[in-house]
């Protein structure tokens, strides 16, 4: 047999895979770290879920059709406008393998979803990373200019938390001439969405999930709106059953108690703001956040110092006090902040209090 080097594709023998945040098996921890819903499902959308377990023995819908008619419904689209994928990643790597690859220019804005580059390079293709400035404001002429045929904006940004203008957005879906994706991935804890771009324009795919606001990370749901010859270019390449019939139900169940759903949204957008406030009060420099998460550089002293060497004191001093957070070191525009997901006001309260005690304990020497 020869070398695995070898017999692997040339375009992903360099290939490093996405690497999710820290899942740890015991107790006691307190997850700020992937942007999980910090509540249970309600119990409508637990006992949809135990109602297909007798059935496992069959093949899911392999359309996912009872829930892309839902979906459809929910956002007023047809449900030819609809695809579901196991979690929106699913889709993001369709979009990748139909739009992207070697022949084609990939495009995203930098720092965004570190996803991206690799269903990129799974395609075979490379990206090419538009990078923010401080304020990450999108830099849509730069966008326009990088003449991309498959162009990623996350929406509102990770890992900033930043919404950007629907101006701004409608501007590069005119401009540009190949295929924007608006990843709406945490739309529904902010103040406005790019829905209303899909009756304008053909080009643009707006990509949402369950695993954030509806608290169904578990299950692996996600969905993309786009015009139906989209759509119908990505049934043709994915999985035929990638949705299970257990995720199908739960997620059907999760749009029907979308009321209750919305009560948690609130709390979580209620405690942002908190949360927020706390850390400005201790001199951080905060994005104004609409996601489920802030990006925050935190200081120690009175000389208002803040950089990498400060935002990886205090991830250790919260690792080792069981609080887990994001820590994106390796870029100069993110290595001095901390992404940390809004968990219950009880855990953020517990978050606030060690960084009290950070702040006053002894500088290592």
């Amino acid at each position: 047999m020869k070398p695995l080097s070898e017999l692997v594709r040339q375009h992903l023998r360099g290939l490093h895979p996405y690497i999710p945040g820290d899942q740890p098996d015991d107790a006691g921890w307190i997850k700020l770290n992937t942007n999980e819903l910090p509540y249970s499902p309600p119990a409508e959308v637990s006992e949809a879920i135990t109602a297909e377990i007798e059935k496992l023995q069959r093949y899911p819908n392999p359309r996912s059709q009872s829930l892309r008619d839902a979906v459809a419904g929910f956002h007023g689209l047809s449900p030819q406008q609809v695809i579901i994928g196991n979690g929106s990643d699913d889709v993001l790597n369709l979009l990748a393998r139909a739009f992207g690859g070697k022949e084609h220019n990939t495009v995203e804005s930098f720092p965004s979803y570190s996803l991206y580059p690799v269903v990129t390079a799974i395609a075979g293709g490379k990206i090419q990373s538009i990078p923010f400035g401080d304020d990450f404001s999108l830099p849509v002429q730069k966008l326009l200019d990088s003449a991309a045929d498959l162009l990623f904006i996350t929406c509102p940004n990770a890992p900033s938390g930043v919404r950007f203008p629907l101006e701004a957005l409608r501007a590069l879906a005119a401009g540009n001439q190949g295929i924007l994706v608006i990843d709406e991935a945490y739309a529904e804890f902010a103040d406005d969405t790019a829905l209303s771009l899909l009756d304008e324009f053909s080009n643009t795919v707006i990509t949402r999930t369950f695993s954030k606001a509806y608290g169904l990370a578990g299950l692996r749901v996600g969905y993309a709106l786009a015009a139906a010859e989209i759509i119908r270019i990505l049934d043709c390449i994915r999985d035929s059953y990638n949705v299970n019939r257990l995720s199908q139900a739960g997620a059907i169940a999760a749009l029907k108690a979308h009321s209750i759903y919305g009560s948690h949204i609130l709390e979580i957008r209620q405690t942002r703001e908190w949360v927020r406030s706390s850390l400005l009060e201790f001199g951080w420099k905060v994005y104004p956040s609409e996601a489920n998460f802030l990006f925050a550089a935190p200081v120690r002293d009175a000389d208002g110092e803040m950089g990498l060497a400060t935002a990886t004191s205090l991830f250790n001093w919260l690792l080792d006090h069981k609080i887990l957070v994001r820590h994106f070191p390796k870029h100069p525009l993110t290595a001095p902040f901390l992404r940390i997901s809004i968990g219950t006001k009880s855990e953020m309260e517990t978050f606030i209090n060690e960084v009290r005690k950070w702040k006053t304990n002894e500088l290592p020497v």
